[in-house]
């Protein structure tokens, strides 16, 4: 319970730390009155693909960022936390991938915000229980669904100044990286009666019923397929 314990306060303290960078380069443009925007990723043009590693830290207003926040925080601790020993690639993997699509096939616009990295966070965590299906990551991807099923609608093209392009291609690659990582990271958990089946079964090699094992016969006394005295 300890371990545990320590776990998600390591994983909520990395994904808390990420989350206040973000809001320091936010805060820093708002003091400043620096324009950052054109630290998006700009499609196709050499000097917009170093957007795919700064845009998820640039916002354009208060609504933007907040509506950011929260959800990478609690989804980067859910990815820590319970995929601890698969975390840094996934999360590299949401972090890079959707930005490096978003430069190839988005509209020719700056394309700024955190939003890409956070579909792929909810599509992986809802993807990876269904592709495993274990117990324990079926009910993370019901809580996902839950909190954030209503995302779904932001991979189309309704709201006029949102990039939904990085919804989309955000969806698409956690999707990829869940049933990339399928049978990697935490194993499913095995209950106490499948142990127990799997040690009935195991009794030597006698099939189909092992009765001989399970009820010997009496002492001076045999069964017909053994060598021994008999009555």
């Amino acid at each position: 319970m300890k371990n545990d314990l320590l776990k998600l306060k390591h994983s909520f303290l990395i994904s808390l730390i990420w989350v206040a960078a973000i809001w320091l380069v936010f805060l820093f443009e708002q003091l400043s009155g620096i324009e950052l925007a054109q630290w998006g990723v700009y499609p196709r043009k050499l000097s917009g693909f170093v957007g795919i590693f700064t845009s998820p830290f640039i916002h354009g207003d208060w609504g933007h960022i907040t509506s950011n926040s929260l959800p990478l925080l609690f989804l980067s601790t859910g990815v820590l936390y319970f995929y601890r020993e698969i975390a840094t690639p996934v999360l590299l993997a949401s972090y890079i991938t959707p930005g490096l699509w978003v430069w190839v096939a988005a509209r020719s616009t700056y394309h700024i915000g955190a939003s890409g990295v956070v579909y792929a966070l909810v599509f992986f965590l809802f993807f990876s229980g269904v592709f495993r299906k274990d117990v324990r990551a079926m009910a993370i991807s019901l809580v996902v669904a839950f909190l954030y099923g209503g995302v779904v609608w932001g991979i189309l093209p309704t709201q006029p100044g949102v990039s939904w392009e990085s919804h989309l291609f955000g969806a698409i690659a956690g999707t990829v990286v869940a049933f990339f990582y399928r049978k990697s990271g935490p194993k499913k958990k095995k209950y106490d009666w499948e142990d127990e089946s799997d040690e009935e079964s195991s009794y030597d090699d006698f099939a189909p019923w092992n009765y001989q094992h399970l009820y010997p016969p009496p002492d001076g006394f045999s069964y017909p397929n053994e060598k021994g005295s008999q009555s």
